[in-house]
């Protein structure tokens, strides 16, 4: 088995049945005895550029260990998902776990945001 990087992007009006899409590739994964190494939902985000008239959409990461086989059973339910505006897979080296660059800037933005608040807080 192989690992992967897939990054997929959803409707902004299907965010929230965000869950239960992961829930259901997740069960995909593992009927194809694939692991989960790392999920992110990033939310919703701004797009660089306009994709069907949309400017905004939600971003999910996961990195998986799965076959060829589950593979194009996954893609497969990306492009028959009208939810799924576009899909991004890419084969890895090894299983990453740790947290993407993306989520360490929003996890220290929210703890620089939290000691600011407080510190205001302090003042007041």
């Amino acid at each position: 088995m192989r690992h992967y990087e897939i990054v997929f992007i959803v409707h902004p009006d299907q965010s929230e049945q965000v869950p239960a899409m992961v829930e259901r590739y997740k069960s995909l994964i593992a009927t194809g005895n694939g692991t989960v190494h790392r999920l992110e939902d990033w939310g919703r985000r701004q797009l660089t550029y306009p994709i069907q008239k949309i400017h905004k959409a939600h971003y999910v990461l996961m990195n998986v260990e799965i076959g060829q086989e589950t593979l194009d059973e996954l893609e497969h339910a990306f492009k028959f998902n009208d939810a799924v505006l576009r899909h991004l897979t890419i084969k890895m080296d090894h299983a990453v776990t740790e947290p993407s660059p993306m989520m360490k800037e929003e996890k220290s933005k929210s703890l620089t945001g939290g000691a600011q608040a407080q510190e205001g807080q302090a003042a007041a």
